[in-house]
């Protein structure tokens, strides 16, 4: 996995991911949606902070109800993963059932090792169960759906590409993940990424504070239009 200097990554979660993707616009130019962010399916489930969650993703895909066979890698392969990474990672799973999104793909025991053995998030396309007690085991979580059981359960494949909530993911993106969905940043443009916030922090902070004036008058619209 392709990292970067955690400061960068903190300096990330001091922004909302709205923030987040408008300095992305601002570094390379709009991308296609499905590359930059999630959509209005993604639920924030359990929120652990008043920032967001910014991590690497550690992607994996799964089977909660037909019982597919697993591919060569064991589920605690994953979980071995998530311990070696050394870096904050947002665990990110896919349901690929022939019956998707009928079974849960996470629970609260599956987010007790999860947190142990440092994952800082979890970002679900498919459903997820035991919420209070994900919420206890302090995982951030979002995802599509919710529901309360699951069938014969597998790991299908790990460190792939996956689609969440119409996001493609790709392990060892960087994910900002908040109140409003999870915007993508690419580990090569973050550095900038991060930079260009403040940017776009100032411009909006000037907006906010112009049009919150106690005395705006049409004077003061015009005087906006002549400075654009």
């Amino acid at each position: 996995m392709k990292t970067i200097n955690n400061s960068v990554l903190e300096t990330l979660a001091e922004y909302d991911s709205a923030t987040v993707q408008n300095a992305g616009i601002l570094v390379r130019g709009y991308i296609n949606a499905d590359i930059d962010y999630t959509d209005s399916r993604l639920k924030p489930m359990v929120s652990k902070h008043s920032k967001p969650s910014v991590g690497y993703a550690l992607t994996s895909t799964w089977t909660p109800i037909t019982g597919s066979e697993s591919d060569d890698y064991a589920r605690t392969d994953y979980f071995d993963s998530i311990a070696k990474a050394n870096v904050p990672v947002i665990v990110v799973q896919e349901d690929v059932d022939n019956t998707r999104n009928r079974g849960a793909i996470i629970g609260d025991g599956m987010a007790y090792q999860m947190v142990a053995l440092g994952a800082i998030g979890a970002l679900v396309e498919g459903n997820a169960r035991d919420i209070p007690g994900i919420k206890s085991a302090g995982l951030p979580l979002w995802a599509t759906g919710r529901v309360p059981g699951h069938g014969p359960f597998n790991m299908i494949e790990h460190e792939i590409p996956v689609k969440v909530a119409s996001l493609k993911i790709s392990p060892g993106d960087i994910l900002v993940c908040d109140g409003d969905g999870v915007t993508r940043v690419a580990v090569n443009e973050a550095k900038d990424v991060a930079k260009m916030c403040a940017e776009v922090r100032r411009k909006e902070s000037a907006l906010h504070q112009f049009f919150s004036l106690p005395t705006f008058t049409p004077d003061n619209w015009e005087e906006w239009k002549r400075k654009q």
